[in-house]
């Protein structure tokens, strides 16, 4: 039986890939999705998710508006110059033709879970303040949810956004540190591994021969994220493979190897955004464990998403 899954999702290139990953995977059943604030701005991001449902015929599937802001700090900067003004590529698509559910995000997710106990996984692929308000609205989802994968956070490697940080941790580390300590079953996929997965140019057109409306998008709105990892990594026309890696995760969690450990997420000063670990138990709380990415087969994360984009 296909897992259920609701991705929240500020859209982005990489959240398009995964996105258009998911709905062609039968081991996933999409049933909403919930935008956010993060690689754009949330109005835009909400426009975005309403775009991929209706990419491939996928409309039914409802889409709910998220946070435009995060829950205490103040928000610095948008993902705009990895992403785009538009979240993609400055492609300027035009408006989708469907309309958002009357909901707002954290609504949704609360009353899907009560719907369908125990068999919801949430995939958070952008910053965790829709998730950390589902919480607050309804504590008792902790216990509905079955499962959450996150793409977030830089546990034993640098960040992205700081030093320290990853983005979507980063934007809003205060409701990152709600998640991480709200003792559901929780996986972190994070940069520790998504960085391991490089999507090269050669890859891309392998992707692209496929002709289909996903491979087309992801073709016009790729050279704008390629444009910013030649820039900050060198990547010559490679990209990371962030967020689908996560949706990876939930279709195939054999490619990837865990440690289960308690994290924390700094909330203050410089150090804010960071994820971390406490490998030894010096802390000695109660803090409930969670799964933390540490390694992955690349490979074979490299080959499900091709297949599923070309087929």
């Amino acid at each position: 039986m296909a897992k259920k899954i609701i991705i929240d999702t500020d859209p982005g290139v990489d959240d398009t890939i995964a996105i258009c990953t998911a709905l062609r995977s039968p081991e996933v059943e999409v049933i909403g999705l919930t935008s956010v604030f993060g690689n754009a701005a949330g109005n835009v991001t909400a426009q975005n998710a309403l775009r991929l449902v209706e990419l491939e015929g996928n409309d039914h599937i409802p889409v709910a508006r998220g946070s435009d802001i995060p829950l205490v700090a103040p928000l610095e900067k948008l993902g705009t110059w990895v992403h785009g003004e538009d979240g993609m590529g400055n492609t300027n698509p035009p408006p989708p033709k469907g309309k958002l559910v009357d909901q707002s995000a954290a609504e949704f997710i609360v009353s899907m879970a009560h719907a369908y106990p125990n068999q919801i996984t949430l995939v958070p692929v952008g910053p965790l303040t829709n998730i950390a308000l589902a919480l607050r609205l309804d504590p008792e989802i902790a216990h509905l949810i079955h499962d959450v994968v996150i793409m977030g956070g830089a546990v034993t490697i640098p960040g992205n956004m700081t030093p320290v940080a990853e983005a979507n941790i980063y934007h809003d580390a205060h409701a990152a540190e709600i998640v991480m300590a709200a003792g559901w079953p929780l996986t972190l996929v994070g940069l520790d591994v998504t960085q391991k997965s490089v999507m090269t140019p050669a890859y891309h057109q392998e992707l692209f021969k496929a002709g289909n409306p996903a491979v087309k998008l992801i073709q016009q709105i790729l050279p704008c994220y390629q444009s910013y990892f030649n820039k900050t990594e060198g990547l010559n026309g490679s990209t990371f493979t962030h967020d689908p890696s996560a949706i990876s995760y939930v279709i195939n969690p054999d490619l990837f190897e865990t440690r289960s450990v308690p994290v924390y997420v700094e909330t203050v000063g410089r150090c804010m955004g960071q994820t971390v670990a406490d490998w030894k138990g010096q802390w000695g709380d109660e803090r409930p464990n969670v799964n933390v990415c540490v390694d992955v087969e690349s490979e074979g994360v490299l080959a499900l998403i091709k297949e599923r984009l070309t087929k």
